[in-house]
């Protein structure tokens, strides 16, 4: 059973109200206020996941590892809006994202997209990520750092417009860019041949644009979606779908490169 190491983030818990307190131990330290007591962090440190843990004036909670996608939802400082994980983690499996991989990003947001890629590469992957706008990149690396996945991610502090340093390297490439169009001939050349390129479009006017500008170099299987999700009531006796549904947030576009002519040009 894994236990709790000092640079964790955890979940306490409150089977009570169904409350998760989210917690990086790395930047938080001495005791843990809640509405049922406090709690010692340093305590933490050591026990195994799944421990209950009293406060000072004996009420429980679980303690529990805070997964990727709770960090993502509920602990990642936004100054961007992020790709949701119904989005990532359709786009990471349709662009065959594995340990090892070289994956080529633009840009980095967040770092939402950027955590889920830097997860499944391994510590044996990297992440590639361009970006122009340094407040976005000191803040993606906060979140990546407190997630313990920064050491996985190259940033690039610069516009695509120069192109892209990989060539014929990358495993996966995603652009999320406004005018993803103007930059297809760079990730064709960024992308190793019969790897998958993905875009993020949120309007169709881009989507259309996209797929012209994809005729235009040798992509096949191109695939254009959208992911919907709704949740539903735990509630055996009033089980039905809740009562707000997240609809559109994004297309999603897909392709696969073919060798071509025009293969490690710019």
């Amino acid at each position: 059973m894994s236990a709790v190491k000092p640079e964790d983030t955890v979940i306490l818990y409150d089977p009570e109200k169904d409350k998760k307190y989210i917690v990086n131990l790395a930047v938080t330290s001495g005791k843990f206020n809640t509405e049922k007591g406090e709690i010692e962090l340093e305590s933490l440190v050591g026990l195994p996941y799944g421990s209950e843990v009293k406060t000072h004036l004996g009420h429980v909670y679980y303690l529990l590892p805070c997964t990727l996608y709770e960090f993502i939802m509920y602990k990642l400082r936004r100054l961007t809006q992020i790709i949701y994980p119904k989005d990532a983690a359709y786009i990471a499996l349709r662009l065959d994202v594995k340990p090892g991989d070289l994956v080529v990003e633009s840009g980095i947001g967040s770092g939402a997209l950027t955590a889920v890629f830097a997860q499944l590469v391994g510590p044996e992957g990297k992440v590639v990520s361009y970006e122009r706008r340094e407040e976005f990149v000191k803040n993606a690396l906060s979140n990546l750092r407190r997630f313990g996945l920064a050491d996985r991610v190259e940033v690039k502090l610069r516009d695509i417009e120069e192109g892209f340093d990989e060539r014929e390297e990358a495993d996966a490439l995603f652009l999320d860019v406004r005018e993803p169009w103007l930059y297809l001939d760079r990730a064709y050349a960024a992308l190793k041949p019969g790897r998958m390129l993905g875009v993020l479009l949120p309007t169709a006017n881009q989507v259309i644009e996209t797929l012209k500008g994809l005729k235009e170099l040798p992509f096949i299987d191109v695939e254009v979606c959208e992911i919907l999700l709704r949740r539903y009531k735990t509630v055996p006796e009033r089980f039905r779908p809740e009562d707000r549904m997240p609809a559109h947030t994004a297309y999603l576009l897909f392709a696969r490169k073919l060798k071509g002519e025009k293969s490690g040009s710019v």
